[in-house]
């Protein structure tokens, strides 16, 4: 018997099981074509969850900078290191994100 992850839900399961015990999903009814929809529906819900992890990492960046220049926070201060750490987390994030959004992509074409 060995575990294997489920193609609905990626929950390990045995590989004997008719049915994930998890998502209900019925594996002796599982064709190409359906796994084939399957992993497009996973890959389109992890680029929109990256999309989401995005505009937040975004929202740090721009609020940091917003913040800094608005408030007219003074260099030294704990304001002022605040909406740095924000904008420079900010701008590594979304950096970082959207380069997985841009490997996530080419995986779904």
């Amino acid at each position: 018997m060995a575990v294997i992850k489920c193609p609905g839900c990626s929950k390990k399961i045995s590989d004997k099981a008719k049915s994930c015990s998890h998502c209900n999903l019925s594996l002796a009814e599982l064709d190409s074509d359906k796994l084939a929809s399957i992993n497009r529906v996973n890959l389109i819900n992890k680029t929109q969850r990256l999309m989401n992890y995005s505009f937040i990492a975004m929202l740090l960046f721009c609020g940091g900078f917003l913040f800094m220049f608005w408030d007219n926070v003074e260099q030294g201060t704990w304001q002022h290191n605040l909406a740095m750490l924000s904008a420079i987390i900010g701008f590594v994030m979304y950096i970082v994100i959207r380069a997985m959004l841009l490997f996530t992509k080419r995986k779904l074409n």
